[in-house]
C-alpha cells in the first residue's frame, strides 16, 4: 500500500523522484565537477530549498494543471525551483517559485 501524498505530489510524482537529478543535468559552470543533483540534494540537506513535494503542491494550488517539467537552478544568487504546467484549458505556463521559501515569485505564458 502506497502512503497517501497530496494529491500535487500524487499526480507529479515520477517527477518528484527523478526531476531534480534528470533534469539538472551535469552542467557544472563552477568547475568543480560535483554533479548538480549532488549540489541540490546538499542544498536540501542545508536548508536551503524546500522539498520538491512541497514546491509541487504550491504550485498547484495557485496554478491548476499538469506538471510536466521541473529544473532547480540559482538564479542571482538563489535557488529558484521552474515549473512548466499545462493548464485544464491547455496554456503552458512556466512558473518561477523561490526555493527556499515556496512563495511562486512569477508566472507566464510559455511560448
Amino acid at each position: 500500500m502506497q502512503p497517501l501524498l497530496p494529491t500535487a505530489a500524487r499526480r507529479a510524482r515520477p517527477w518528484a523522484l527523478l526531476a531534480v537529478p534528470l533534469l539538472l543535468g551535469s552542467v557544472d559552470p563552477a568547475g568543480t565537477h560535483e554533479h548538480d543533483h549532488d549540489r541540490a540534494r546538499a542544498a536540501l540537506a542545508r536548508g536551503e530549498v524546500r522539498p520538491l513535494a512541497e514546491i509541487l503542491t504550491v504550485v498547484h494550488a495557485a496554478m491548476p494543471g499538469d506538471i510536466v517539467e521541473v529544473e532547480l537552478e540559482r538564479e542571482h544568487g538563489r535557488w529558484v525551483y521552474e515549473l512548466k504546467v499545462i493548464t485544464p484549458d491547455g496554456r503552458r505556463l512556466e512558473v518561477l517559485v523561490d526555493a527556499a521559501t515556496g512563495t511562486v515569485l512569477e508566472h507566464e505564458e510559455d511560448d
